[in-house]
């Protein structure tokens, strides 16, 4: 496998366990997003959004919904485009 190939499989991947979250609230919040943005991600890209895909659904929900502030190990700056692009969607 080349690395071409490598990314596309790992971008592929991602989109998957986007929407297989086990929470639905989740799901249409990661899904779109992964659908969305995936394949314009370089590797430290997809790194960013595997980082924020590895925390539980409860607490992520929390963070999006801005019922709860993030932990510091959290990228910050990422989950905001994340919630930009849901409210983005939710406005439709």
């Amino acid at each position: 496998m080349t690395a071409g190939e490598d990314i596309a499989v790992r971008r592929k991947k991602l989109r998957y366990r986007a929407w297989h979250r086990g929470t639905r609230e989740m799901d249409l919040v990661l899904g779109p997003f992964a659908d969305a943005h995936t394949e314009a991600m370089n590797t430290a890209g997809l790194d960013r959004l595997e980082a924020l895909m590895s925390e539980e659904d409860p607490p992520l929900l929390t963070w999006v919904m801005g019922q709860v502030v993030p932990p510091d190990h959290i990228d910050r700056e990422f989950l905001a485009e994340v919630i930009a692009d849901h409210q983005a969607r939710l406005a439709k």
